[in-house]
């Protein structure tokens, strides 16, 4: 298992044990992260799971792909760090990623 950490715009901490494949918005949703709205269900057709990776993680998990990027056009408040965290796959080396959640969803 792999640990994520979802920081809530409050600064609630959320630590989370998920599944290598399975995606960031999915282990949000599982386990009632708040600010992650995830309306689509996790195709990339929303900006609402957007989340802030910590800048010591942006490196590892990588830049969006095309149609993430035309979706992060919805978003609010769009960082050089945002992602759609449906877009993020669980993996080993993600083990300890720090996302944050923004005050809003696009």
């Amino acid at each position: 298992m792999t640990k994520l950490t979802f920081i809530a715009n409050d600064g609630t901490q959320f630590d989370v044990e998920a599944e290598n494949g399975s995606t960031v918005m999915e282990n949000a949703i599982r386990n009632a992260v708040p600010g992650i709205e995830a309306e689509c269900g996790g195709a990339c057709a929303c900006a609402t799971c957007h989340v802030y990776v910590d800048e010591a993680w942006t490196a590892e998990v990588g830049e969006p792909e095309a149609m993430e990027e035309d979706m992060l056009d919805f978003a609010d408040d769009v960082q050089p760090n945002s992602r759609l965290s449906c877009q993020i796959k669980v993996r080993d080396a993600l083990d300890g990623l720090v996302v944050r959640v923004p005050e809003r969803q696009g």
